[in-house]
């Protein structure tokens, strides 16, 4: 596997999952609009759950709403990411194992990428994130230089912005839109003003 790339959108919404339930376990997938190649570019995530991470019939649910989604928007889905709820605690669960696993059957580039709890303060320097690939049917550390997250000041800045502001609250993963169906999962209103911040953040630039 080559260099994984991690777009702004991607890493802000996985620091909000995070962050809006420090006390949980959270997890994700990780998408990708690029053709499959040599690198992997994830372009966007779906947040997933926030309780009852190993519940296999809501994880299933979400993966089955996730690829129609993916179908409809060219898009695919190249990873899996999670949060321990223990800070010390960054290491794959049996659980984020077997979805990766299942990932790793449809994308043959999947990662798997853990969040750093003790480096997901904003003043940290480096993305607080641990990267698995998939190799002789395990997952092994893969080189964290191999991860790029292009503008990471930029990126890092308007994390902390939203986390910061009532914009927090638009960020909706699979477990609150199944407490209320009208919230939308594709977090189309949290991507647009991510998107809006990084066009402030490069006009400054």
């Amino acid at each position: 596997m080559g260099e994984v790339e991690l777009s702004c959108v991607a890493y802000v919404k996985m620091y909000l999952h995070a962050s809006l339930f420090p006390h949980c376990s959270v997890n994700g997938l990780l998408l990708s609009s690029s053709p499959a190649g040599a690198d992997v570019c994830i372009t966007d995530c779906v947040p997933l759950l926030h309780s009852h991470l190993p519940l296999a019939p809501i994880t299933q649910l979400a993966l089955t709403q996730v690829d129609v989604w993916c179908a409809q928007t060219d898009q695919r889905i190249v990873g899996y990411y999670q949060a321990n709820a223990s800070v010390l605690d960054c290491s794959p669960t049996p659980s984020a194992l077997k979805i990766a696993d299942r990932i790793s059957d449809q994308c043959s580039q999947a990662v798997l990428l853990m969040m750093d709890n003790t480096k997901m303060s904003v003043e940290c320097r480096v993305p607080p994130i641990v990267m698995y690939e998939r190799r002789d049917s395990r997952w092994t550390l893969k080189d964290k230089q191999m991860i790029m997250l292009r503008q990471w000041e930029e990126t890092r800045s308007i994390a902390s912005q939203l986390l910061d502001s009532r914009d927090r609250t638009l960020l909706v993963d699979f477990d609150t839109h199944l407490d209320d169906i009208t919230k939308d999962w594709t977090n189309q209103k949290l991507n647009a003003k991510i998107a809006e911040l990084a066009s402030t953040a490069n006009g400054r630039l």
